[in-house]
């Protein structure tokens, strides 16, 4: 995960419960680079054994001609190729290499931030990836990790309102606690984009620049609500009317074009989660 000093944003794994497990069932240690991909889709052959894992969004799983499970270590040996199908719930799938991935670091960080344009660049056939010799800890006695699956049809997030809600009508504001909105296909990581009815300012101008966070929910002209994920902004002119919850981030980091999103207001003395 990238530093946030000196004005550079988070970035790293918009799942980062996923791409932490990953790491962790091959014995990584936290922060160890990892592969991640949307949709599945991806082939990667190997020139050196290591000992893999693949979670997030389930995908089919093919190595050479064995099936291999989701969130269970197994061995590739050197010549076999791994393949992802697509997922059948979710969107973002990790991959994970005892060692780690080798690639240079940028600012501490060998993640990737597509608004800063920093870190490795998105893979492309017949890329090489290097092994990392990071230090790693013991091989865990784990054979699989039970994980539910990301939600497939509807989902709802909880969201904490403001900081500037009071830059919306009574209408607008009853709007976002009530509609549901679609995810659509612009959507990145840096943040989903919604679509669906329009939240109407009650205020005219633009704000001065104020940070961003990852969950916050800004409102350009448009009127329809951007999510931001694990590449957003560090600061941001558009109001934000409200915050999704960290434990509710993941379901937004797995949310595909078609999906549907209700927002669940709660207020800010709810209890932490255990």
């Amino acid at each position: 995960m990238r530093s946030a000093s000196g004005g550079g944003g988070g970035a790293g794994a918009p799942h980062r419960r996923s791409a932490a497990l990953a790491n962790r069932l091959v014995g990584n240690l936290d922060g160890a680079a990892v592969l991640e991909t949307t949709f599945g889709g991806l082939v990667l052959r190997f020139r050196q054994v290591a000992r893999v894992v693949v979670t997030g969004a389930p995908c089919p799983i093919r190595r050479g001609r064995r099936g291999e499970a989701m969130n269970a270590p197994f061995t590739v040996w050197p010549g076999e190729e791994l393949t992802l199908g697509a997922p059948t719930s979710g969107l973002r799938t990790y991959v994970a290499v005892r060692g780690g991935i080798g690639v240079d670091k940028v600012l501490e960080s060998r993640s990737t931030d597509l608004l800063a344009g920093l870190g490795p660049a998105a893979l492309s056939e017949g890329d090489e990836l290097p092994i990392g010799d990071d230090e790693c800890g013991p091989l865990p006695s784990v054979e699989v990790a039970p994980v539910p699956d990301p939600a497939g049809f509807a989902l709802t997030v909880r969201v904490m309102p403001g900081p500037r809600d009071d830059w919306f009508t009574p209408e607008a504001l009853k709007t976002f606690a009530t509609a549901t909105y679609e995810v659509t296909s612009e959507s990145n990581r840096v943040g989903v984009r919604l679509t669906g009815p329009v939240l109407e300012r009650a205020r005219e101008g633009e704000l001065l620049s104020e940070g961003m966070v990852p969950g916050a929910i800004q409102v350009p002209p448009s009127g329809l609500p951007l999510v931001f994920l694990a590449d957003h902004p560090v600061t941001g002119g558009y109001p934000v009317i409200g915050v999704v919850l960290t434990d509710d981030l993941p379901v937004m980091a797995q949310a595909r074009p078609g999906q549907t999103v209700s927002f669940r207001l709660v207020s800010a003395d709810l209890p932490a989660a255990a």
